[in-house]
């Protein structure tokens, strides 16, 4: 069976993609396009609809076919000849039209969207930039620098902002297929518009141009695509359309075999394969309507806003009422910014406040399906907790602990059925990262487990199965490379040395300034938790200690390895540096200089070796669950793909 097909309604032939579960542009659906042009060239109805089966228009490309030779018809020359047909074709666009989905539409000479449709190029998201014309159709449909936007940013628009922009000639009212074909009667009555590719490029003022262009690529640091996007575009505005498309394809050809891209692939790859195992396969989860949360301070409020936000009900439990009222007004903090920024509507605000409920008594957990304890970081406090928890919730209720480092096997035996007890340690803010390390316990449930997993699905978070050790994968993996950004200052790097070199490599900051920003005296406890079973013969480096005996913890204090003023903006505190500068002096360590290439070299094995030691202990299952972590949890340039990939590249 062919994956398109045509019908006719009256003279109006409407061909249907279908190509589960995304209807990719892959060969099959290239072909059937072609061969239903073809027919439809010689059997003239009057117009054509192009629309798809299932949920959503065409996607984007198969990624799957891009580490292999193309096969005919090329996307660019079946884009090429639906422009030139002579009937109208119009695209009905539900659910998304991006990358090569959203080109096949600019190939079309009308476009008509239903009111939820998004459009968009993200193809700068796998290191490559449009490649059938979309660099080239788009800016001569709209104006040029909102043609860069969507080009560069890779961002989806919604059907109103197409709709205004000019990319759709209307939005549907209605059946979106009843609406494509009236839009098709109509078209069929008038001259066929001039096609995209051969229209006058507009002209744009040179200054402004530049202007908007570095403003677009000012958050790409190292990542080589958004500034090739803007470069095609560019190309189209300089160039004729026939020259333009020359040249797109070039770029896209060359972006295709970059290291850059091919990193990227591999991510986007990654993060759709972590966060499964074969202890879940045929296993259903525990119900998950109601969740509770304890702890409402910045970790517990985001948790509990993440977990509303994705439609569940949340009871939030503090030690007493003021507590308690602060936690709820943490919440509805972030909330009422989720109205303020347009995420959510007033009614849908209204609707979640009723859906969160804030206490200091453990018996509102009763109906709890799964509760979340969130906090401080200390083992006997975390204890009680679940201690209380065991009391109050219901005997098949899951208890999680969202611990950052502490042994969760040995809260897990704090209570009598330890096969209910996971870990799930969420990143700050909790609401917005998108990574959840779902720690497994010795003797976790099945359905536990798949549980945790449904529950980071809810809440549109990357689960990343992590075994049981100090730090787990992401702050082992980060306590290891800070370690290493300890030794460098005893070996003569300054902390502003280290965080430039950070910064360049493509990390958002340096590990001095995250440890700022985050406080110092977490690490601090964890340094002092660990003291005990510290070997003798591992180098220790005291300077972090000294800064936070003198009472300085980082931004929250205004000092830390940094001064910060009102501004906020950090700067070399001299008083750190010269504790630096005394203490390889103490040690008897001579004083190097290191070039942003030796420092990364060093942070970056680090990195790998001690991912090497977390798969070879099973604490990670592939390299994938270790990339994606690093990725997600600290800013690691997604288009160098991971550290693992990097070690194995």
């Amino acid at each position: 069976m062919s994956v398109v097909t045509t019908t006719m309604h009256g003279d109006i032939a409407v061909l249907t993609i279908d190509n589960p579960p995304v209807n990719a542009a892959s060969q099959a659906v290239r072909q059937g396009l072609m061969d239903a042009l073809i027919a439809t060239e010689k059997s003239k109805p009057a117009a054509v609809v192009l629309t798809c089966a299932g949920r959503t228009f065409v996607a984007g490309a198969d990624i799957r076919e891009f580490d292999k030779p193309f096969l005919e018809p090329m996307l660019p020359d079946l884009l090429n000849a639906i422009e030139a047909a002579t009937r109208p074709w119009i695209a009905a666009i539900h659910g998304t039209a991006l990358g090569g989905g959203f080109e096949l539409a600019l190939a079309c000479s009308h476009r008509i969207g239903a009111p939820s449709a998004k459009i968009g190029l993200p193809e700068v998201n796998l290191g490559l930039i449009p490649g059938a014309g979309g660099t080239v159709r788009l800016p001569r449909l709209i104006d040029p620098v909102e043609a860069a936007r969507l080009a560069v940013t890779g961002k989806p628009i919604s059907a109103s902002e197409a709709h205004k922009l000019g990319l759709f000639d209307a939005i549907a009212e209605g059946e979106l297929l009843d609406a494509a074909i009236a839009l098709a009667k109509d078209a069929a009555a008038k001259p066929l518009p001039t096609p995209l590719l051969t229209r006058a490029a507009p002209e744009v003022e040179r200054a402004a141009w530049d202007a908007a262009i570095a403003k677009l690529t000012a958050k790409a640091r190292g990542q080589n695509s958004p500034h090739e996007a803007a470069a095609a575009v560019r190309d189209a505005l300089d160039h004729s359309g026939t020259d333009a498309l020359k040249l797109e394809r070039e770029r896209f050809m060359r972006l295709k075999g970059s290291p850059q891209s091919a990193a990227l692939r591999y991510i986007f790859f990654a993060e759709r394969t972590v966060g499964k195992s074969p202890r879940t396969k045929g296993v259903a989860p525990r119900p998950l309507a109601q969740i509770g949360v304890v702890g409402g301070g910045t970790m517990g409020a985001g948790i509990a806003a993440a977990a509303l936000l994705s439609g569940l009900k949340v009871q939030m439990i503090e030690r007493d009422q003021d507590a308690s009222n602060a936690g709820a007004a943490r919440v509805e903090g972030i909330l009422g910014g989720s109205l303020k920024r347009g995420l959510i509507s007033e009614a849908k605000h209204t609707a979640l406040l009723a859906s969160f409920n804030a206490d200091s008594n453990y018996s509102a957990l009763a109906e709890a399906d799964l509760v979340i304890e969130a906090v401080f970081e200390d083992m006997d406090v975390k204890k009680q907790v679940f201690k209380a928890l065991e009391a109050a919730c219901k005997p098949e209720a899951v208890l999680a602990t969202n611990t950052s480092y502490l042994d969760v096997n040995e809260i897990a035996a704090s209570v009598a059925d330890s096969s209910r007890v996971i870990g799930l340690h969420f990143f700050s803010p909790a609401h917005i990262m998108k990574l959840l390390e779902i720690v497994v316990p010795n003797n976790v449930a099945d359905d536990v487990l798949a549980t945790a997993i449904q529950l980071a699905k809810a809440l549109h978070k990357l689960p990343v199965l992590a075994g049981v050790c100090d730090g787990f994968i992401a702050n082992r993996i980060m306590s290891s490379y800070r370690r290493e950004a300890d030794y460098l200052l005893e070996d003569g790097a300054l902390p502003h040395e280290v965080d430039a070199a950070m910064r360049n490599f493509g990390m958002p900051m340096g590990i001095f300034e995250m440890q700022d920003l985050a406080g110092l005296d977490i690490g601090w406890a964890a340094r002092k938790r660990r003291a005990a079973t510290r070997p003798a013969s591992e180098r220790y480096v005291d300077i972090p200690d000294r800064i936070c005996e003198q009472g300085h913890f980082g931004r929250k204090t205004g000092r830390g390895w940094y001064l910060y003023g009102e501004d906020g903006k950090p700067a070399r505190n001299p008083e750190v540096e010269a504790l630096i500068i005394a203490a390889s002096a103490r040690k008897g360590i001579p004083r190097l200089s290191f070039s942003e290439e030796a420092i990364m070299a060093r942070i970056l094995g680090c990195m790998q070796n001690e991912g090497a030691a977390i798969l070879a202990e099973g604490i990670a299952a592939s390299r994938e669950d270790i990339d994606v972590t690093m990725v997600n949890a600290f800013g690691f340039p997604r288009w160098m793909g991971g550290p693992m990939f990097m070690k194995d590249a």
